[in-house]
């Protein structure tokens, strides 16, 4: 089903039709608490889902507004969402997002395109390098903001970017200790306090996380630890935040990759089966400093500055596999042949620079803010890699169907080095201007950033610079409605490997736009908020090899060469919404439709992550929810939600079969204590995630899971 321009047009009239039916017509204000003389007054009962699930301002957008009034779509996972769902890591909180699917490890599809980008508190640099996926313990709310955000955020892929929030010292006392039980051996404690300190003007903040669980694969575990502290003081002429966060995860088993399926999707053994032997291990240390200045000059400008330092390593040493081959010619792979081991180190010190001002002052009608803004990143990554491959290095294959673990003894591989400290510097830095102006019913935006990047490594030096534009406006045709419309592009620039000029290079980067435009409403006094949005997304710039007339590649001196062919053309429709439909009856909702395909090509199909001319994990249909319904008489709430994702192709092109499945959760809240009660996969669906090569087949979804976690408050 492809849904055209008039077919969306119609979706966001019946939005503005149920508004004016439900009485918020013309100039009558939704939020309205008392009703014209003469008639009856109107209570308003703020709701479980204004409470619970809605955030309103978010300056993830760079200028902080609330929902309704910008152009930009961002949806936010909040800490009681995170709580009641019973999320500990990032792929927990996917299935809220419309338009986000697994991809693999912490990267997801988001309309339709690969997206591996994450920045924390505003900043680009992730502290999980490498194949670590981001834990949420010390995380308040996790904002994506979707579509391309060059001019917000430089360099980034065009479905989106994930900002996580961090947690923040407090004045007001707040602490809880909990623990959990569960499933797979699980357990675990954890504790938080935060409060103002002896000092005047000074609050701390302690956590710490501790979980030890058997993952559901063969041989797998996982063991995490971090410690959080935050110090914030008020200087007077601004407010200073310290944090310092370290993160120690221990992943046996790992690093995985799929269970074997055939071409229509179907596992060919357990998908508890992993072709990494017991001994195998995935290490990730990573120590974090933030700190923060926030203040204001006069009663017209704010300003903030951060700074935060990274430095993380990651230890690896798996077996990959290679080589799936039929042994009884039954026509059904039935053994990896080859595995190949590999011990690998990526060890990374980051360091992150923003600082922003925004002027706000009033010219007759004309309510007005600009920003301004820089940022700066350093990287410098260091990369190890020692490898074994195959019975010639005495590295022993092993059954997909039968598998037997300890036939092969590392001690004896015969190790091949491919990369001994190789050096990988990326220096990103970026200025920004963006002006919001409003005037009556109607609000206009428009940005404009200029960046530069240098990229090094022992192949060579590559610089270049790039600019990026950003404009919208709303119209309110009354205060809770909010018609949007906004164009926006982002870039990334061109691998340094592939900016050679022995392979044609140097490069522009590759580039995307989005047009979109949707509305945004809080119906029946702020009871239900929805968000409708239509958008159309084109990637060009891409890198493909140059054919010639027989359609074999072109190569000069040995090297083949590329060059900057095609488009990619994303088309999509996305509905989320949060309804009270009773004072203790919550609902999230969401839908998303994307339809991404190649629109040029020169003929090879070589776009990274494609399969023909579809995406590889893109699927074209995606539905969710969340209920949550509250019993005050029993202080217990039951809550449920669903996810369904479409059919997709894996990047071999292997069916990644449709799924739905269904969570629940029990939490009984009597102050100071709680009990949750989780139960992940209800019907123990058996289902893939995502789809990947067919040499390592799909990633599965975990079987079903309980778990149950005791708090208390003070």
């Amino acid at each position: 089903m492809r849904l055209g321009l008039r077919q969306y047009g119609l979706l966001g009239g019946s939005v503005m039709a149920l508004a004016h039916a439900a009485g918020f017509g013309g100039g009558q204000a939704f939020a309205q608490t008392s009703a014209s003389p003469g008639e009856e007054d109107v209570i308003v009962v703020i709701g479980r889902a204004q409470e619970l699930y809605r955030v309103g301002e978010s300056s993830t957008g760079k200028l902080p507004a609330e929902p309704l009034d910008t152009p930009i779509v961002i949806t936010t996972i909040n800490a009681d969402l995170i709580r009641d769902q019973g999320a500990r890591d990032a792929q927990d909180i996917y299935r809220n997002i419309a338009g986000v699917s697994l991809f693999s490890y912490a990267g997801v599809t988001a309309r339709g395109f690969r997206q591996e980008e994450i920045f924390f508190d505003g900043l680009r640099g992730d502290p999980y390098a490498g194949f670590a996926v981001p834990q949420l313990f010390n995380v308040e709310r996790v904002d994506f903001l979707k579509g391309p955000a060059g001019m917000l955020y430089g360099p980034g892929a065009p479905g989106g970017v994930f900002n996580y929030v961090t947690k923040k010292p407090s004045q007001d006392f707040s602490a809880n200790l909990r623990g959990i039980v569960g499933t797979e051996a699980r357990y675990g404690l954890s504790g938080e306090v935060t409060g103002s300190l002896p000092i005047d003007g000074l609050s701390g903040r302690a956590g710490m996380f501790y979980e030890d669980r058997n993952t559901p694969r063969k041989n797998t575990t996982s063991k995490t630890v971090i410690y959080d502290l935050g110090l914030s003081a008020d200087l007077g002429f601004a407010n200073l935040t310290l944090q310092g966060t370290t993160y120690d995860q221990r992943l046996d088993g790992n690093r995985l990759r799929g269970v074997p399926v055939d071409d229509d999707g179907n596992f060919l053994t357990d998908r508890r089966w992993n072709h990494n032997e017991p001994d195998d291990f995935l290490d990730l240390i990573s120590n974090n400093l933030q700190a923060k200045l926030e203040g204001h000059l006069g009663d017209t400008i704010t300003w903030d500055a951060t700074l935060r330092y990274t430095d993380s390593e990651e230890n690896q040493e798996y077996h990959e596999p290679r080589s799936p081959i039929d042994t009884d010619d039954d026509g059904v792979v039935d053994f990896i042949s080859v595995r190949e081991f590999r011990d690998q180190t990526r060890a990374e010190e980051q360091l992150s620079f923003g600082a922003n001002a925004i002027w706000s002052q009033s010219f007759g009608d004309v309510d007005n803010r600009l920003l301004t803004g820089v940022e700066h990143y350093d990287l410098e990554a260091v990369f190890d890699y020692d490898r074994a491959r195959g019975t010639g290095d005495n590295v022993q294959g092993l059954s997909i169907v039968d598998p037997v673990y300890g036939l092969s003894n590392r001690s004896t591989y015969i190790l091949t080095n491919l990369a001994d400290g190789r050096v990988t510097e990326q220096r990103r830095t970026g200025v920004y201007l963006l002006n919001e102006a409003t005037v009556g019913k109607f609000t206009l935006v428009g940005g404009v950033r200029f960046d530069t990047f240098e990229d090094v490594e022992a192949s060579g030096e590559e610089d270049d610079d790039n600019v990026s534009y950003r404009i919208g406006g709303i119209y309110k045709p009354v205060p809770n409605v909010s018609l949007f419309a906004q164009w926006a592009d982002s870039y990334i620039p061109q691998s340094i490997s592939n900016q050679r000029s022995e392979v044609g290079g140097p490069f522009d980067p590759t580039t995307g736009t989005i047009v979109e435009g949707g509305v945004k409403a809080e119906l029946f006094h702020e009871k239900l908020f929805v968000s409708l949005s239509v958008y159309d997304i084109v990637r060009e710039n891409f890198l493909q090899t140059l054919l010639d007339e027989n359609g074999d590649d072109v190569e000069i001196g040995g090297f083949t060469q590329f060059g900057q062919l095609g488009e990619v053309t994303s088309t999509g429709v996305e509905l989320e919404l949060i309804a009270d439909i009773t004072s203790d009856w919550v609902l999230l909702a969401s839908y998303a439709y994307n339809d991404a395909r190649i629109t040029e090509d020169n003929g090879t199909g070589g776009f990274r992550n494609s399969v023909g001319d579809k995406f590889a994990n893109a699927p074209e249909n995606q539905f969710g929810f969340w209920t949550r319904y509250q019993v005050p008489a029993i202080n217990t709430a039951f809550a449920i939600g669903g996810d369904y994702v479409d059919e997709r192709l894996s990047l071999s092109g292997q069916t990644v079969k449709d799924y739905f499945t269904v969570d629940a959760s029990v939490i009984w809240e009597k102050e100071p204590f709680e009990v949750l009660l989780r139960v992940d996969n209800l019907f123990d669906e058996e289902y893939a995630e995502s789809g990947f090569l067919s040499r390592t087949g799909h990633f599965p979804g975990d079987p079903r899971s309980i778990f149950v976690e005791f708090s208390r408050e003070w």
